[in-house]
């Protein structure tokens, strides 16, 4: 284990925000589960005790007597975001004194970096580009991503769990986020972050970078491994043509010049 180069990466100014977001990430999840697990427990008891149900609320905090149904924004709101704000001036403050972190020199064409990573926030899309193609990865999917946010509202349309934390009345929507959010895009980030090196090669946590290191590998198109490299005609006999077409279509950008002047398909 190379641990002084797995400290040089982890410590680089650059890094520290990724370093500092994984456990914050990791804690804030599992208090929000906990949250959501106490809340289930909760309203599962209340479908079965309809007595309760009618003076309980789905929050394992209910409210108690004397306190305010209504507060006002001044002073409780407006002073807790103030002290937040100061807290977070000085902690950024503190953090861009101490953590030396200076421009780098002006690009020369002569010498350039290897690995030559994109900011932290955006090594997830670079990552991408290893296996997409660069239209796919810098063009058509985060176009779906902000499309996909946009319909969320019209996609989601699940009146439960607006103000508490629940698992069960709100599988899906937690579910998509943590698919898309952690296990791609966080994972991206981690990935490009300390795994690949030189050459934007594979470099396990604590190997030695080796900037002579050479490796043979092949890519592999879809059509290589779930069809043939052309269409084929379609007929009745082989059904599985519909997806070979499907999967040449897409990994080829779209019909070409022989799809056009073809014959019609017959079944």
């Amino acid at each position: 284990m190379d641990w002084r180069q797995l400290w040089d990466i982890a410590s680089a100014p650059d890094n520290v925000p990724i370093v500092g977001m994984i456990p914050l990430l990791a804690f804030y999840i599992y208090l929000a589960w906990k949250q959501a697990h106490a809340n289930d427990q909760l309203i599962a008891e209340l479908e079965t005790n309809p007595a309760m149900a009618k003076t309980h609320h789905r929050k394992t905090w209910p409210f108690r007597p004397g306190w305010q149904k209504e507060i006002h924004v001044w002073p409780f709101l407006l002073r807790i975001e103030f002290l937040a704000a100061i807290i977070v001036t000085i902690v950024l403050m503190i953090w861009s004194i101490t953590l030396y972190a200076p421009l780098e020199e002006p690009s020369n064409p002569n010498l350039t970096m290897n690995p030559a990573k994109a900011p932290w926030y955006f090594l997830g899309l670079q990552e991408m580009l290893v296996y997409f193609d660069p239209w796919i990865a810098g063009v058509v999917m985060p176009t779906l991503i902000i499309i996909g946010l946009m319909v969320i509202p019209y996609i989601d349309t699940n009146p439960l769990g607006c103000g508490y934390y629940t698992w069960k009345q709100r599988k899906f929507s937690i579910g998509t986020f943590l698919f898309g959010f952690i296990v791609l895009w966080v994972s991206m980030i981690i990935i490009g972050t300390f795994i690949r090196g030189p050459g934007w090669q594979w470099f396990w946590p604590g190997q030695t970078w080796d900037h002579n290191r050479l490796i043979y590998e092949v890519n592999r198109d879809l059509p290589d491994i779930f069809g043939p490299l052309q269409p084929q005609r379609l007929s009745a006999d082989e059904p599985a043509a519909v997806f070979h077409h499907a999967v040449f279509y897409a990994d080829h950008g779209g019909l070409t010049h022989q799809d056009v002047v073809a014959t019609p398909v017959s079944y």
